[in-house]
């Protein structure tokens, strides 16, 4: 469509040209004593085109000459410009190859070429970043050789390069600190990671590189309750998937059931979980076991273990070795004498003996809540039938003990000695 409007306008200047130049009677006459001069006005009219279309090359031929230094001056500042961005682009391939000497040559390079244009004052306008990254790249080869003398080095220079001004962009000195961050955390140094993301912008705090950065150097220096915040937060902005941040809140909320040293401080770590974190079995199987082995309450031990039994009573929500765990806490609960007998629980556990009459568990469980009652003879049933199908052999080895005790209060020394071979045999 363009092509034809051109087309079309072209045919209307050549009749309209057509219409003026072919009938034009016109005569233009030049007076130059003594001399006399006829044109016609179309020769002058071409002629006065012609002069404009001179006049307007020579102009630009004049300027273009006067501007040939300066072009040579920008063509030779591009060139110098373009080799730094090379080396710099080189310092970065041959890092990424574990070139790692290589990589520090080519960029202290492009420090050399980027400080000979400042000097000759052509910097390019982003000269700070270029700089700036140039530093990084020795400061990151010298992390690689370890030369940490090198790498501390660039990485003050680094850091005072972008941080010289307010038209310098924020993100870049950043990037340095986070970077930095991480150098602190490679040499074991959780300290001097916190130090460093300390110096980052309020708003920098949260995003996810620092917060992760700020994770391990938690780990790191042992400060579980940070660790653990900081990976709620990870989880929050799904930093990892479902999966993998179950596992790590899982295992930081362990090493503070762990590192609680009396029953007060373990049921602090306890009421710092989410109640989604105390629902899951593991955690309360080991908080479970804590308590008792620090001696705390037995019926505290018994409400965390609450969901834990709840979740007993569903087909493969829990695994074997998590059952076998919570009958044994539930039974060392039971064992103690000097532990009152909670009621509700051993009606729990009648009832689930009654929807579950084939689960071996659940009968060693209840046979031995029955045998701290001195209800010997339903014991003895039991756990007779537990140890047909017990699958643990710690559970089975107890069952069998049991019933040789049951056995010799009733005088029944065949049957004592009978059970008494079959727990040494398990």
């Amino acid at each position: 469509m363009r092509a034809a409007l051109w087309l079309v306008g072209l045919f209307a200047m050549a009749v309209a040209l057509a219409l003026f130049a072919g009938d034009n009677p016109g005569t233009v006459t030049v007076f130059w004593p003594p001399h006399r001069v006829d044109l016609s006005v179309n020769l002058v009219l071409l002629l006065l085109g012609l002069l404009f279309v001179l006049v307007y090359l020579a102009m630009r031929a004049f300027t273009a000459m006067v501007e040939l230094p300066r072009q040579a001056r920008r063509w030779r500042a591009q060139q110098r410009e373009r080799a730094t961005h090379g080396l710099l682009l080189e310092a970065l391939t041959q890092f990424s190859a574990g070139r790692y000497l290589r990589a520090r040559k080519a960029a202290e390079g492009a420090l050399l070429r980027e400080q000979a244009l400042a000097e000759s004052g052509e910097s390019p306008p982003h000269a700070v970043a270029l700089r700036t990254l140039a530093h990084m790249a020795v400061a990151e080869s010298a992390h690689a050789l370890q030369d940490q003398t090198t790498r501390d080095t660039h990485l003050a220079r680094a850091l005072g390069v972008a941080g010289g001004g307010s038209h310098v962009a924020p993100e870049l000195r950043e990037g340095v600190l986070l970077r930095a961050a991480r150098w602190s955390l490679h040499d074991r140094d959780p300290g001097g990671a916190l130090a460093r993301l300390e110096e980052l912008p309020t708003g920098a705090h949260r995003r996810t590189a620092a917060l992760r950065i700020k994770l391990k150097a938690a780990r790191q220096s042992g400060r579980s309750e940070d660790a653990m915040d900081t990976a709620r937060l990870l989880a929050k902005h799904r930093a990892f998937s479902p999966q993998a941040a179950r596992s790590l809140v899982r295992g930081l909320a362990g090493e503070l059931i762990r590192g609680a040293r009396d029953p007060a401080q373990l049921e602090q770590v306890w009421a710092s979980l989410d109640p989604a974190e105390r629902g899951m079995p593991e955690l309360a199987l080991r908080a479970a076991q804590h308590m008792l082995k620090l001696g705390g309450s037995h019926a505290l031990v018994r409400q965390w273990l609450a969901p834990v039994w709840a979740q007993m009573l569903m087909p493969d929500a829990l695994d074997d070795s998590e059952r076998v765990r919570l009958v044994q806490l539930l039974e060392a609960g039971m064992a103690d004498p000097d532990a009152p007998t909670d009621p509700d629980w051993l009606a729990r556990i009648e009832a689930a003996v009654q929807a579950n009459p084939r689960d071996a568990n659940l009968q060693y469980l209840a046979g031995m809540a029955c045998l701290h009652r001195g209800l010997w003879g339903r014991s003895q049933m039991l756990l007779s039938q537990a140890t047909r199908t017990l699958g643990d052999e710690s559970l089975r080895r107890h069952a069998w003990r049991a019933l040789a005790q049951l056995a010799e209060q009733r005088g029944d020394e065949a049957a004592a000695a009978q059970a008494w071979k079959q727990a040494v045999m398990t």
